[in-house]
């Protein structure tokens, strides 16, 4: 089965100050050692990086940056969005069919926004989704914790079967690639 894995949003101004991410550092590591398989199989890794004109997260300023301890290769492939759907007006669809994807591994940031409407729209688009089940996160909010929250669509987006596809949460290091 031919994969990309897909980086959300690991994004300097949403993984450092005071206010973290659940398992900010963890969840980089394991994202690093998803990228490093994935690279080692052959596997496209995607980076995709959120930008919004006049935001903190404007192109080019140091908060739209990537994270500093997010391990970047030549060869791995950036695409810029500015929704939380990465294939909304991106051309994320055009890539994983030139590469012929049948499955996305997804992991990043937030799990309840751009990781989940990401992991939803490629399983209606027809891929099988592995999102990596402790490579996701978000900030603790007013109504759940951050680990609540990654729990959460951990247990509800594989109950999802109406897409025909089979959407799977997967710790990292049970994820194969090639």
């Amino acid at each position: 089965m031919k994969q990309a894995l897909l980086v959300i949003d690991v994004q300097h101004v949403l993984f450092n100050g005071q206010r973290r991410p659940f398992e900010a550092d963890e969840v980089i590591d394991r994202i690093n050692a998803l990228t490093a398989r994935a690279r080692e199989a052959g596997v496209p890794v995607v980076l995709v990086q959120h930008e919004y004109p006049g935001s903190p997260m404007e192109y080019g300023s140091e908060n739209w940056q990537f994270v500093k301890n997010l391990v970047i290769l030549p060869g791995d492939v950036t695409v810029p969005k500015s929704s939380p759907d990465s294939f909304l007006r991106t051309n994320l669809g055009k890539l994983l069919q030139q590469w012929e994807t049948e499955q996305v591994v997804v992991c990043g940031y937030a799990s309840e926004f751009c990781v989940d409407t990401t992991v939803r729209r490629a399983a209606a688009l027809g891929y099988s989704v592995a999102l990596a089940s402790d490579a996701h996160t978000t900030h603790d909010k007013e109504h759940a914790s951050g680990a609540q929250i990654r729990a959460h669509h951990n247990a509800t987006l594989p109950n999802m079967t109406s897409f025909g596809v089979k959407i799977a949460a997967i710790p990292c290091a049970e994820i194969t690639f090639g």
